[in-house]
């Protein structure tokens, strides 16, 4: 787990290089770029740090509508667009999913238009017990995991599970269900409603609680 800056994929693309001078100059111009590192600040969006080859230097904190991997891009999606929630909180995972490598994936967009693209990895938040949780990565129904994508426009996206699906050609028919799903809203838990406890022995045999020990328990 990280906290506030991690490393990412060596993902080769392209910087809009109006991006590298405040949008003063650069304007239609590409600038070659690799990927380096990924920095998280709640209530921001994602910032990723670059190599730029032609110069062998390091530009940070740009968001992910200032990058395409194509030069002929056709993608114009704005950035509320792309990356969809801001930032859960400081502390997060990069992690690609293996069962989605390579995999197909679509996303609704605020435009209520589907885009297309593949499934590159995957960011998600919590909060470790180092620091008081005063934000929503451990309540239920408002965790979000950060799902990068590279679409089929030549720009990236980050969508969350609940607007993306996926395709497997294996796995998933080609006429497929529209979702209705709620969102999960218990976290479960067995600790500390138990109603057996362990022994005193190395290999700790299971006894029964009597209710009475139940009741003192409470």
């Amino acid at each position: 787990m990280s906290y506030i800056v991690a490393s990412l994929p060596p993902i080769k693309c392209f910087v809009k290089r109006e991006f590298l001078y405040n949008f003063e100059k650069g304007h239609g111009e590409l600038e070659p770029a690799i990927w380096v590192s990924l920095k998280a600040l709640r209530g921001q969006v994602f910032r990723i740090e670059s190599l730029l080859p032609n110069y062998g230097a390091l530009y940070d904190k740009l968001p992910i509508h200032a990058y395409v991997w194509r030069t002929d891009h056709t993608g114009t999606l704005p950035i509320d667009q792309l990356q969809l929630w801001d930032c859960m909180g400081y502390r997060f995972t990069v992690v690609e999913k293996i069962g989605l490598r390579n995999l197909g994936v679509k996303f609704m967009g605020k435009d209520r238009q589907c885009h297309h693209g593949q499934y590159m990895f995957t960011v998600d938040f919590c909060a470790d017990g180092l620091d008081v949780d005063t934000g929503f990565t451990e309540v239920a129904e408002e965790h979000k995991s950060f799902n990068f994508i590279k679409l089929e426009n030549g720009q990236f996206a980050i969508q969350p599970n609940n607007r993306c699906q996926w395709y497997d050609q294996s796995l998933v028919p080609t006429e497929i269900k529209r979702p209705d799903f709620q969102a999960a809203q218990h976290l479960w838990t067995v600790d500390g409603t138990r109603k057996w406890s362990a022994g005193s022995d190395w290999f700790y045999d299971i006894v029964e609680r009597s209710d009475d020990q139940n009741q003192n328990a409470k």
